[in-house]
């Protein structure tokens, strides 16, 4: 899934960039565009920072209330 969103925000990039050549750089056009990339690379990163639980952290979230889950304050 992530080599496919990556794919998408070449393409998103590449259409930014022809649409502000096309309609300048101050165009709500251009703007448009860029937000575009912007939004798909937020989601690629959040998926990147979802990727990164491990076996112990995903079960914590499926069982909060489970001895070895518990946050013990000092």
């Amino acid at each position: 899934m992530t080599t496919n969103i990556q794919e998408k925000i070449q393409e998103e990039l590449q259409g930014a960039r022809e649409a502000c050549e096309a309609n300048g750089p101050g165009s709500k056009e251009c703007a448009a565009a860029w937000d575009a990339v912007e939004e798909l690379q937020a989601e690629a990163s959040h998926q990147k920072q979802e990727k990164g639980k491990n076996s112990l952290q995903q079960y914590c979230d499926d069982n909060p209330d489970a001895a070895e889950c518990r946050i013990y304050e000092d």
